[in-house]
């Protein structure tokens, strides 16, 4: 019998969102037609004020969730009312690669089911040459660490998510706490050589270089014990979802 045959599980797309009422739309679409003839469920979570991006939703079969503000919070809101056997956090810039949930089903089957959380490679969505070397690093970054960011798309089994308490409500680094709890409990953690493509957004509005030494700096404080709430007074995201 195909392995695969049996190892296809229920997949939650959880989207938190502040003031992406421009794009909410398109990213949906894309999770749908990305994901070929595999129903998946999409929750977005929306912690901006007036929750805005939820009343310009217009994709049907999607769930909304009102939540406060902060990444970890909205994706534990989200995740809290997703029915899926596994949960894939998803920025609302980021786009899915084709046939992403039998990329996801490969990983989660891998060393005998051993592996229960992943997370995509990273493609940035521009044609200068500055952003496919920060690509580059963040990739290389990840496969040696294991500690993917949030813009990679990671995924878990949701019963491991649910075991884990899920995001620390911290109002940055929320995805490395995450899977630096999972490193020291052993979980392996596989990063795929399918990649998603996100925004150039963030890198153009403050420039390459600035924001690259500015996410290196704020990772290595947090390495070196930082509060995040220290950190999160010096970081300047623009958006919610930056």
């Amino acid at each position: 019998m195909d392995p695969m045959a049996t190892s296809a599980r229920s997949i939650s797309v959880i989207i938190p969102v502040y003031g992406e009422s421009a794009i909410i739309n398109r990213t949906v679409r894309q999770v749908r037609a990305s994901a070929l003839d595999r129903p998946v469920e999409i929750v977005v979570a929306d912690g901006g004020p007036g929750h805005t991006t939820l009343k310009t939703l217009r994709e049907p079969d999607v769930a909304g969730v009102r939540c406060p503000p902060g990444r970890g919070v909205q994706m534990n809101a989200g995740a809290a009312v997703a029915g899926g056997d596994v949960l894939l956090f998803l920025h609302a810039d980021t786009r899915l690669p084709e046939g992403w949930p039998e990329a996801v089903d490969r990983a989660l089957v891998r060393d005998g089911g051993r592996v229960r959380a992943g997370a995509f490679s990273l493609a940035i969505d521009s044609r200068r040459w500055a952003l496919a070397v920060v690509a580059r690093f963040a990739n290389l970054r990840s496969r040696l660490e294991r500690v993917p960011y949030g813009d990679q798309a990671p995924f878990l089994d949701a019963a491991l998510f649910r075991e884990l308490g899920g995001f620390a409500t911290i109002p940055i680094m929320e995805d490395v706490e995450l899977f630096r709890r999972l490193k020291r409990r052993g979980e392996p953690v596989a990063i795929l050589g399918e990649r998603v493509l996100t925004s150039p957004r963030r890198w153009e509005r403050d420039g390459v270089v600035r924001r690259t030494l500015g996410n290196w700096r704020l990772r290595l404080r947090y390495a070196l014990g930082a509060a995040p709430e220290d950190l999160a007074r010096s970081y300047r995201p623009g958006s919610g979802e930056d």
